[in-house]
């Protein structure tokens, strides 16, 4: 390398990690500069996820295909920016073991977003003694619970058959479970409320410090949503914010070969088509999961430092590109002289962050085009789905813990 190169490629190393520290930190190295506002530590929050996966539920598995990442956007709202794990659980399949209630755990808690779609996506019904009991217990008992003061710790339990069926493990016993680790838990019934089924539930999740909501859960197999003008621009962003992503170390191309997966899992999880707000025939449904999809990895909530070099540098400030063996880059790196590499991850950086800053405005805007329409057509309460019901109890029960709830961006602050 000639001695030229080699100041540029030192440059380059000392300059990336400024700029990955973004506008604020720039303007801090000014001379008169004020200094930044302290930007708030992260607060926990763990959100358990425990679905009934008896025959009569397919509803609401694919209802938590097509809305788990407007659950996470609603979640990237609060400030400050939460650190979320999630856990999956699901229960009352006959194929599963009797000795164990017939719970299977599908995920412990995980930062990694991805894992739990791929693991939403594999569920499939069957059975099935749908023992609530049974899966409150080993969500509460079996997770590794942030011990953070002021974490929020949550658990959904969706169902729709009697609460009180498990005659080994008592609603009571949960309650008092619940309490040693601050777990919060809320059900969610799916089925007609007023019933004495639905008083059951609300009742537990009353003595839990949770709510109860009912929802119809095939409401999200319905194109409820109009396609926009928005739609295509979204998602072909979405593409290329895909091709930013650079994967290194030995979990690498796993973890990127597990994105992409996803990705297709998202445009493939669309409800059939339908009427839209008002229940006319309307165009083809849009594609719902994977427009969400998109403004979740345009969102803080979605990180994947254990693989990409882009969120590492990110998460690890002392993270250094140079000390990565050449076997674990991936091969556009590795293409370019050791000098070069800093350099070009900048630029993918660079692409990201603009990207993903269009995808958010974009929207947004759908967003509120969204909104409108929805206005002219006002739903009943009682026929909410599923991620209406999560996003609204965790907006409640974030606001109790401490968190703001940011306005969103096609909302007047």
């Amino acid at each position: 390398m000639s001695p030229a190169s080699r100041v540029l490629a030192c440059v380059a190393l000392v300059a990336l990690p400024l700029a990955f520290a973004g506008p604020a930190a720039a303007r801090a190295q000014e001379p008169g500069a004020p200094a930044p506002r302290p930007v708030p530590a992260p607060k926990a929050i763990d959100l358990v996820l425990c679905l009934d996966v008896s025959n009569s539920m397919d509803g609401l598995i694919d209802s938590a295909k097509i809305r788990l990442w407007d659950i996470v956007n609603e979640m990237a709202r609060l400030r400050p920016t939460p650190d979320l794990r999630v856990a999956l659980y699901s229960y009352g399949s006959s194929n599963y073991n009797p000795a164990h209630g017939w719970v299977k755990k599908e995920l412990d808690l995980t930062a990694d977003l991805d894992d739990v779609y791929k693991a939403l996506n594999g569920l499939r019904t069957k059975g099935g003694t749908e023992l609530v009991a049974r899966v409150s217990k080993a969500a509460i008992t079996e997770q590794p619970w942030a011990r953070d003061r002021g974490a929020l710790r949550l658990v959904f339990v969706c169902g729709n058959e009697p609460v009180d069926q498990d005659k080994q493990v008592t609603l009571d016993e949960v309650v008092d479970l619940a309490r040693g680790p601050g777990v919060i838990v809320n059900t969610i019934y799916c089925g007609r409320g007023g019933t004495v089924e639905a008083c059951g539930w609300a009742m537990f999740a009353e003595k839990c410090g949770g709510k109860s909501l009912t929802i119809d859960q095939n409401r999200a197999l319905v194109a409820e949503v109009p396609k926009t003008e928005f739609d295509d621009q979204i998602l072909k962003l979405g593409d290329d914010l895909g091709k930013t992503y650079l994967a290194y170390g030995k979990g690498g191309k796993a973890g990127l070969e597990n994105q992409q997966a996803q990705d297709r899992a998202a445009l493939k999880a669309t409800p059939a088509p339908a009427g839209g707000f008002g229940g006319a025939a309307g165009p083809a449904a849009p594609a719902t999961a994977a427009l969400a999809r998109a403004a979740s990895k345009a969102g803080d909530l979605y990180r994947n430092d254990r693989w990409d070099i882009i969120d590492k540098m990110k998460a690890d400030k002392t993270f250094d590109i140079t000390k990565v063996p050449e076997a674990e880059l991936p091969e556009e790196l590795c293409k370019l002289p050791p000098g070069e590499r800093a350099a070009y991850v900048q630029k993918k950086a660079d692409e990201r962050a603009a990207l993903q800053k269009r995808i958010t405005d974009l929207s947004a805007q759908r967003q509120k085009k969204l909104d409108e329409e929805r206005a002219k057509a006002p739903q009943n309460p009682a026929d909410r789905a599923l991620d209406e019901a999560v996003r609204a109890v965790v907006r409640d029960q974030a606001r109790a813990a401490g968190f703001e709830v940011a306005p969103a961006r096609n909302e007047k602050k």
